[in-house]
């Protein structure tokens, strides 16, 4: 028998993923191919980077449109869809009836993964729990400026 590593848990011990309140939500493809979008840096002086969604990016985008429209107490806040990672503002509205976060984030990944018939994302996914006014408003500031910064992020690499 290998001993292969141990997992670090991902969760917090003991909390209630389908508890009411703000989540945000890190997903990175797996070996962080960048096969969601292409970020196209501008020539001109002001130009801004352009964030152009491929085939698969599109298929997240719906499925996260999706659930935003077809969950009951499920809202997508906001999201941003960048070359090799997703982040996603879930809202949880609807009291303890709602699906757990690790449902509704494994239904996205599985619905991309099946459609094209490949490992598109890692195992597991970051999450954290929004605490707060300003939190919320740090994180939707983060992912409103998150193509800006693409070459200075920490999920950036070249080629």
């Amino acid at each position: 028998m290998t001993n292969l590593p141990k997992r670090k848990p991902t969760r917090l011990k003991d909390f209630d993923y389908s508890a009411p309140g703000a989540y945000f939500v890190t997903i990175c493809t797996q070996n962080r191919r960048k096969i969601l979008s292409n970020i196209i840096v501008g020539e001109d002086l002001c130009a801004l980077p352009k964030n152009e969604l491929t085939p698969i990016g599109e298929c997240v985008k719906n499925s996260l449109e999706f659930i935003d429209v077809n969950y009951i107490g499920v809202k997508i806040d906001k999201y941003i869809i960048m070359p090799n990672h997703v982040h996603i503002i879930i809202s949880l509205t609807g009291g303890h009836g709602n699906p757990p976060l690790q449902s509704i984030v494994g239904q996205m990944k599985s619905y991309v993964t099946n459609k094209f018939k490949s490992d598109i994302f890692q195992r597991s996914f970051h999450d954290h729990i929004i605490r707060g006014e300003e939190d919320y408003r740090e994180i939707w500031n983060y992912i409103d400026t998150n193509v800006l910064k693409w070459k200075t992020d920490c999920f950036y690499s070249e080629g």
